[in-house]
């Protein structure tokens, strides 16, 4: 069976964003960009399930520009066996994705797509569902532990009252959520066998995908800066400043 895993190229989770002075959109200019985390555990428990013996061969895609083929050659160093990019320098949103994606895995055929829950830069939390409402797949959103057993995979869920335990039949679309495992360091030596391992380029045109926006960006600012606190003597000051603010 094979895993289709879609990665993206964000800003580094460790980078604080700045925005255009012209409030047109974040500044990408000279800042470090890495693999989006909810992937990283996407690619993760790719390998974990293909250690397993579970997934025979693990196929890493991606959407974006032509330096996103460092965030590919990653998921290879990472354990993934090949890669595909779809290039192009557009912003292209979640539905277009989907769009690409379907037509990706029309030809790889996966018996399971493993994507991250949402994508750090824009938090839309769209894709994965998206994907299985376009390919009328099932689908276990929010994963924190996955289970493959034989033509069904079961998928423990991260709901608001607890934990949910579905059971899917393959092919199965698996959302990641945080909890779901640890990603692992790519060695030296992985590294390098990675620079050997196949990566394909195409384009949306090719899959005959219109990646043309539906959403115009009107503008972006910076989160408000947070209040200093303030000290108070006792509890009676405590309980006279909440009072006043309408807390209490």
């Amino acid at each position: 069976m094979k895993a289709l895993v879609p990665v993206k190229r964000v800003i580094d989770y460790n980078v604080k964003p700045r925005v255009k002075s012209d409030g047109s959109g974040v500044d990408l200019s000279n800042v470090k960009m890495s693999m989006n985390p909810f992937d990283e555990i996407a690619v993760e428990e790719a390998v974990r399930l293909k250690e397993a013996g579970a997934v025979s061969e693990i196929v890493a895609v991606s959407v974006g520009p032509a330096k996103a083929q460092e965030t590919l050659r990653t998921a290879l160093a990472m354990g993934a066996d090949s890669a595909v990019l779809v290039e192009t320098d557009e912003t292209v949103e979640p539905l277009a994705v989907a769009k690409i994606l379907k037509a990706v895995a029309a030809e790889i055929e996966p018996g399971l797509i493993i994507l991250g829950k949402q994508a750090i830069d824009d938090d839309s939390n769209q894709t994965g569902q998206m994907l299985a409402a376009l390919m009328d797949l099932p689908q276990g959103t929010f994963a924190s532990k996955v289970l493959v057993e034989g033509d069904y995979v079961k998928v423990t869920r991260e709901v608001d009252g607890g934990l949910e335990t579905v059971k899917l039949s393959i092919p199965a679309i698996i959302t990641t959520d945080l909890r779901l495992n640890e990603p692992r360091y790519a060695s030296l030596p992985n590294i390098m066998k990675a620079k050997k391992k196949p990566l394909e380029t195409k384009t949306p045109a090719d899959y005959g995908v219109d990646i043309a926006p539906r959403l115009k960006t009107l503008n972006v600012s910076e989160p408000p800066v947070r209040q200093a606190g303030v000290k108070v003597a006792d509890v009676d000051e405590l309980v006279a400043r909440l009072k006043a603010m309408g807390v209490a």
